[in-house]
């Protein structure tokens, strides 16, 4: 099954060597599923021509706002309708998450309550799940056919479906604990409290449900797509 993804943003400078890049994150996390890949860099206005060129999108995450005013958003934007349209799924993380809901008709703030960074625990219909998160952004008002199916006390909307055309997740299950560490170190200075560092701090070697993420994103991609050969 050919993904797209669509990168939204770009890893820090200082870790890419090392760390990878955000695509290089998806593929690992999501290796050996019987998942091919291509990237397109949407942020620099590199743009697939067709809804169609691949079975499936996958937005990254960013460290913009969908709200800002930037060049890719209003063409991402239309795109992500286009696709919604047509039933190409599309699986949104972090800022993925934030703009598939604002193209469909949500709305995005940032969040009065601060920053989510490190481990976060999350009610995934009944399951607990911990994932790593960073974001100030939330999704505040869904979109007409969004169902919450993940959240926490701090992040209500965390997880959304949109029947067989849309999942998304606030967190990061591609990032792991030395990411999250190189944020903190590069991107975290007088922006983030220390106080909220210190406690990701405590909790990195905790274990984390990246895989369990991997296996919905896996499912959910090739039930949207069986289904919509089943429908030809």
């Amino acid at each position: 099954m050919h993904i797209g993804i669509l990168q939204c943003g770009q890893s820090p400078a200082q870790l890419k060597e090392a760390l990878g890049d955000y695509p290089d994150m998806f593929a690992r996390m999501l290796g050996g599923r019987g998942f091919e890949f291509r990237v397109w860099h949407v942020e620099g206005m590199e743009f697939p021509s067709d809804v169609h060129d691949a079975d499936g999108w996958l937005l990254t995450g960013s460290r913009h706002g969908a709200y800002e005013d930037h060049p890719f958003i209003p063409p991402l934007e239309d795109f992500i309708r286009r696709a919604y349209a047509e039933g190409v799924p599309q699986v949104g993380i972090c800022f993925g998450h934030q703009i598939i809901a604002q193209a469909l008709g949500g709305k995005v703030v940032k969040h009065p309550g601060g920053w989510a960074v490190g481990a976060q625990n999350y009610d995934f219909d009944g399951q607990s799940v911990t994932l790593n998160a960073w974001h100030q952004d939330q999704v505040a008002v869904l979109p007409e056919g969004a169902e919450v199916v993940a959240r926490n006390d701090f992040c209500e909307n965390a997880a959304l479906i949109y029947g067989d055309r849309v999942f998304s997740v606030q967190p990061h299950p591609e990032f792991d604990d030395a990411f999250v560490q190189g944020l903190m170190d590069t991107r975290a200075k007088g922006i983030v409290p220390q106080e909220l560092l210190d406690r990701a701090a405590s909790r990195m070697g905790e274990a984390r449900d990246s895989e369990l993420l991997a296996d919905r994103i896996e499912a959910f991609f090739k039930q949207s797509r069986a289904r919509a050969k089943g429908a030809a």
